[in-house]
């Protein structure tokens, strides 16, 4: 199994919108197709995608600002995952912050995903004790 890890590119969009979805990180007050529009017009090189013989089977999108990088959108196809993926998709968006000179990376993780608190556990991530707040300024549906 060869892992293809690069620049997200619009040709991705259908196939990056179905793994989310088959993810389930899609929710209906963030319309994916925004997302992924908001993000590449940054053109930071931040959003990942990962392939195998051409098929896409996993994602990462990575934020800096200057104080805090961040992490959405970490996907790994339901049939891909236990591979390795998900700790190469943070292995390189790590390595693209890093390369920013970002200190710290933060992520959010909603309290009743276990595994994705366990895997994030094993590669490194602690709980900060922080509360997460949110307020919409765009509603996109």
């Amino acid at each position: 199994m060869e892992i293809n890890i690069r620049t997200f590119s619009e040709f991705d969009t259908a196939d990056v919108v179905s793994l989310w979805q088959a993810c389930d990180l899609t929710r209906p007050w963030n319309n994916p197709h925004k997302d992924i529009l908001r993000k590449t017009t940054l053109k930071d090189n931040l959003f990942l995608v990962a392939t195998i013989d051409g098929e896409l089977v996993g994602t990462v999108m990575g934020g800096y600002e200057g104080h805090r990088g961040w992490i959405n959108y970490l996907a790994v196809s339901p049939v891909h995952r236990k591979r390795g993926l998900g700790r190469a998709l943070m292995k390189s968006i790590e390595h693209r912050l890093l390369a920013l000179d970002c200190p710290k990376i933060n992520l959010q993780i909603r309290e009743s995903n276990a595994p994705v608190i366990a895997f994030y556990e094993a590669i490194g991530f602690l709980d900060d004790k922080a509360k997460s707040y949110g307020k919409r300024l765009i509603p996109d549906n």
